[in-house]
C-alpha cells in the first residue's frame, strides 16, 4: 500500500505518465474530449506498462533467485526505445532506492543505495524484499501508473475530481488483464516488447520543451 501511494516521497508528483505532452499534442481536446484520458491511460496498460510491469515480475525473481537483476534493466531498455523515457525512469528508479535503502535496507543487497537504475527493477528488487507475489508486484505497477496519469490530468485539463476518480475505478479490469498477462513471467527473454511510438515521440519533444508543468 505504501509502495502505491502516490504521496510516497519519490518525485512521483513531477510524473504524468506522458499525459503532458500528449495533451500538447491535442489529447483531451482543450476539455471537449476529457474521456480521452482514460483511454489513454488504458492503451498505457496494454503497451509500455505490461514491459514495465513484466521487468518489475522479473526482476522479483531474479532477486529471489540471488541472480543479477541488472539483466532486467537491460532488456527493459532494450524495450524502450525513448531516451527521455529511459532518463526519466531511472531518475524515479534512483529516488525509489534512495528511499527503499532506508525502509527496506536488504534492497542494498541486490542494488547499490544510490545507483540510477529502472523503476521497474528497484520495484521488483522491493517486491521481493517486502515478500510481494508477483500478482501484487504487476498490480502495483499498473495501479501505479494508472493513478499517475489520473492525478496529472487534474492539473493539465478542466476534470471533474470525481469524474477522475470513475475513470480509475474503471480501469481496475484493465489492470487486472495486465496482472493475468505479466506475472507468469519468469525469464528476461520473456518479458513482452510492445511499444507505443505516439508516446516515445512525445516524450522526446517533452524532453526539450522550456516550459513544462511535469518531468514526464
Amino acid at each position: 500500500m505504501m509502495l502505491a501511494d502516490a504521496r510516497l516521497p519519490t518525485g512521483g508528483h513531477t510524473q504524468s505518465g506522458g499525459l503532458e505532452p500528449a495533451v500538447r499534442a491535442g489529447l483531451g481536446g482543450d476539455g471537449a474530449r476529457l474521456g480521452e484520458v482514460a483511454s489513454y491511460a488504458a492503451d498505457r496498460l496494454r503497451t509500455i506498462v505490461r514491459v514495465e510491469a513484466a521487468t518489475a515480475v522479473v526482476a522479483r525473481r531474479l532477486a529471489l533467485d540471488g541472480e543479477l537483476v541488472e539483466e532486467a534493466e537491460a532488456a527493459w531498455a532494450a524495450r524502450t526505445p525513448s531516451q527521455a523515457l529511459r532518463a526519466a525512469s531511472r531518475r524515479q528508479g534512483r529516488a525509489y532506492l534512495r528511499l527503499a535503502s532506508r525502509v527496506w535496507p536488504r534492497t542494498t543487497e541486490y542494488l547499490k543505495a544510490d545507483a540510477e537504475i529502472a523503476r521497474p527493477v528497484v520495484v521488483g528488487v522491493v517486491a521481493a524484499v517486502t515478500g510481494l507475489s508477483a500478482e501484487q508486484t504487476a498490480r502495483l505497477v499498473g495501479y501505479d501508473d494508472a493513478q499517475t496519469v489520473v492525478a496529472a490530468s487534474l492539473k493539465l485539463l478542466p476534470v471533474d475530481p470525481a469524474d477522475a476518480a470513475s475513470w480509475l475505478l474503471k480501469l481496475h479490469p484493465a489492470i487486472e488483464e495486465l496482472v493475468s498477462a505479466v506475472s507468469g513471467t519468469t525469464t528476461v527473454a520473456a518479458i513482452p516488447a510492445y511499444g507505443a511510438p505516439l508516446v516515445d515521440v512525445f516524450a522526446q519533444a517533452h524532453a526539450v520543451e522550456r516550459m513544462r508543468l511535469f518531468h514526464a
